[in-house]
């Protein structure tokens, strides 16, 4: 493996995507705005909580598997991660949502949220010492009350079961960034800082840091793709 590795990581989860956006079945091209909108405005605390983690040690990153340029702390890559893994993220949702009829799947939003939120609430409350565990129960439970009760959203049941697929990708894609297959891990954790419980390589906190943002990132595509559809009536 070289210096390209994580760049290449990035390049191949997006690369089939993005072409596929343009076919005219999908027209996914169509939301590019939409998309771009909603994934820059949650990368920014996204990216600020990975800044901060960084710098107390709670991860940090294997420079010889990246280009080498670093943005307070931050790999190139790492910075581009929160654009290009969310596009093929929304890209699957939207694919999903417009060749099935899923809104069946609505009615299991109060199941969904009301285990996760109290298998978040239970793990944040016996592991509150170990600070990636804890931040990342908190934010989600908190995604979850906002998205179910304030926005009162009606597609949380069917975004999960859409991240469910994901993870097929998931598995390769974040392991290979925590050191499935290579001699060392791209990205590296504290082991006083989480829970320990890996599936393969990856910490079970990623599976759940990646749920959250799916989620965020989906709840404003929707909106802005509201607001462009009004805008073009």
């Amino acid at each position: 493996m070289t210096a390209y590795t994580y760049s290449l990581v990035l390049f191949f989860t997006i690369i089939i995507c993005f072409f596929a956006s343009f076919d005219k079945r999908i027209l996914f091209n169509h939301h590019f705005g939409a998309f771009l909108k909603a994934s820059i405005l949650v990368a920014i605390p996204f990216i600020a909580w990975d800044i901060w983690f960084t710098s107390m040690g709670v991860w940090w990153f294997n420079t010889n598997y990246t280009l080498g340029l670093n943005l307070a702390g931050l790999p190139l890559e790492e910075w581009l991660f929160f654009l290009l893994i969310p596009f093929s993220c929304i890209f699957t949702y939207f694919c999903f949502d417009k060749f099935f009829k899923l809104d069946w799947l609505s009615a299991l939003n109060n199941i969904v949220v009301f285990i996760s939120v109290i298998t978040c609430s239970v793990i944040a409350l016996l592991h509150h010492d170990k600070i990636y565990t804890l931040t990342t129960a908190v934010i989600t439970i908190t995604t979850l009350l906002y998205l179910h009760f304030i926005a009162r959203v009606d597609w949380i049941g069917k975004a999960s079961l859409v991240f469910s697929i994901l993870m097929l990708g998931f598995f390769p894609v974040n392991g290979i960034l925590t050191g499935f297959g290579l001699d060392s891990p791209i990205v590296n954790y504290n082991p006083k800082d989480f829970l320990g419980f890996r599936i393969l390589t990856i910490p079970i906190e990623d599976a759940v840091y990646g749920y959250t943002q799916f989620l965020l990132v989906l709840y404003f595509f929707k909106l802005f793709q509201k607001q462009q559809n009004e805008f073009t009536k």
